[in-house]
């Protein structure tokens, strides 16, 4: 009996899944700061994957603050929370979202065994993280009115929408980064659901979507949008005409949604903030895979407009990655390195500035990061929020565990962080996308 030849591969990647693969040689350590070591690459068949279940929270499981925060759930029960928004009056905005699905004949990864394997391994992780589930494509409202830290109102406030993610709200209207378009609704101080149509304002790059997550974030002045786009691939394998306009950060004109290219050589830029005081743009990035546990530190950076940071021809600068065809060494000599490393596969998502009228002095000055947690790296590393210190402007010592107990004592995720915001109050909030709820980290009272 001949047994077909796909059979044959799903069964060897299905064992390959199951192995434990190669393992970091490096302390965790070495891959955050300003000058992470970056050992030689390490590439296999099938990348190293070390994926923790997701189960959710049971009983009354959650994560843990250090001392002097008390943690509620401000919502729960949501479906796949990715983002927080707070409006001026104090209402928190959820987008509940999962990725698109793949455009009819697009093909993620390339054609051929290997790429069909990568394609199976990625599945798998998918599933196991539950992140396979049909988006729910809505925003919902919650608001807190007697600041005890759980929302007393939790409402749809608007739906219809195409795996939204970033909002941020300008001059009477909400724009909404969806996973193919920047739109818009008009919106009243204290409305509790959007029934308009909405508008587009902008394409956002989108087909094959491997990255499907976008931000928006507007200036001071409400006259320009920063709006973030991932890369379609991993390092370029579905074609460098599938990554026109993407990895990138885009900055539209609000009243006529012309864009240009603000930054470029981002792989999956998410999380966006201003420097308090400043017109200085801060990201988090995902960078790329494949290469082993102890490459390619994510990272927080301020960016500077027209600066190209690497992607797909190099990391940390001059860090050439040979995989990427055909190579550029143009474009290598044009990147420049980030501020700060985060980590290896530490998946930051989320940002924000802490507020020192509401922090206390070790949390006073410098980000929270949502780090949504490793699947290609062993051990695992992420799956909490963490904290930056900032000195004279810039991320100064080692991150410091602000949120914690994501996973469980056999490895499991009972949550996963994504997005973070301040409330109206100063409070941290964190999307919880696996343990479906909205936490809120506040300093207890005395």
């Amino acid at each position: 009996m001949i047994v077909p030849s796909r059979f044959v591969l799903l069964m060897t990647t299905a064992a390959l899944l199951t192995a434990c693969g190669e393992s970091s040689k490096l302390p965790f350590q070495a891959g955050v700061g300003p000058t992470p070591q970056l050992p030689e690459p390490s590439t296999s068949l099938i990348p190293t994957l070390k994926v923790s279940k997701a189960v959710g929270w049971t009983g009354s499981a959650m994560p843990q603050a250090p001392a002097g925060f008390k943690v509620t759930a401000l919502a729960e029960n949501l479906d796949h929370p990715r983002w927080v928004y707070t409006l001026p009056n104090g209402d928190v905005l959820v987008a509940e979202s999962n990725h698109p699905p793949m455009p009819e004949g697009a093909t993620d990864g390339g054609t051929g065994p290997l790429a069909w394997a990568r394609r199976t391994a990625m599945g798998f992780v998918m599933g196991r993280v539950g992140a396979d589930a049909p988006s729910a494509n809505r925003i919902t409202l919650l608001r807190d009115v007697d600041g005890d830290g759980h929302a007393e109102v939790q409402k749809v406030f608007m739906t219809g929408l195409t795996s939204p993610f970033g909002m941020a709200l300008v001059n009477g209207e909400l724009f909404i980064a969806n996973a193919d378009a920047l739109v818009k609704v008009p919106y009243v101080d204290g409305q509790t659901d959007i029934e308009a149509k909405p508008v587009k304002v902008t394409d956002l790059p989108a087909g094959i979507n491997h990255h499907w997550t976008k931000n928006v974030l507007a200036n001071r002045e409400g006259s320009k949008l920063y709006v973030t786009v991932g890369s379609n691939s991993n390092v370029g394998e579905n074609g460098l005409d599938a990554e026109d306009g993407r990895a990138a950060i885009w900055e539209v004109d609000v009243k006529s949604g012309n864009k240009r290219l603000f930054a470029s050589g981002l792989r999956n830029p998410n999380g966006l903030a201003w420097k308090p005081g400043t017109s200085e743009l801060w990201t988090v990035v995902n960078e790329r895979d494949e290469i082993g546990s102890d490459l390619v530190p994510d990272y927080l950076t301020s960016v500077k407009d027209g600066a190209f940071y690497g992607w797909p021809w190099s990391y940390y600068g001059a860090h050439v990655d040979s995989r990427v065809e055909p190579p550029r060494p143009d474009k290598v000599a044009q990147a420049i390195a980030p501020d700060y490393a985060l980590g290896t596969h530490v998946a930051p998502l989320g940002l924000a500035f802490s507020d020192s009228r509401a922090m206390p002095a070790a949390f006073a000055e410098g980000v929270f990061v949502g780090e949504h947690g490793s699947w290609n790296r062993n051990p695992q590393a992420g799956y909490k929020v963490v904290f930056i210190p900032f000195s004279a402007g810039k991320p100064s010592g080692t991150p410091v565990d602000f949120l914690t107990g994501f996973l469980n004592a056999d490895g499991e995720a009972q949550g996963r962080p994504v997005g973070v915001a301040l409330d109206q109050r100063g409070a941290l909030l964190v999307a919880d996308d696996v343990g479906n709820k909205v936490w809120r980290i506040a300093m207890s009272k005395p």
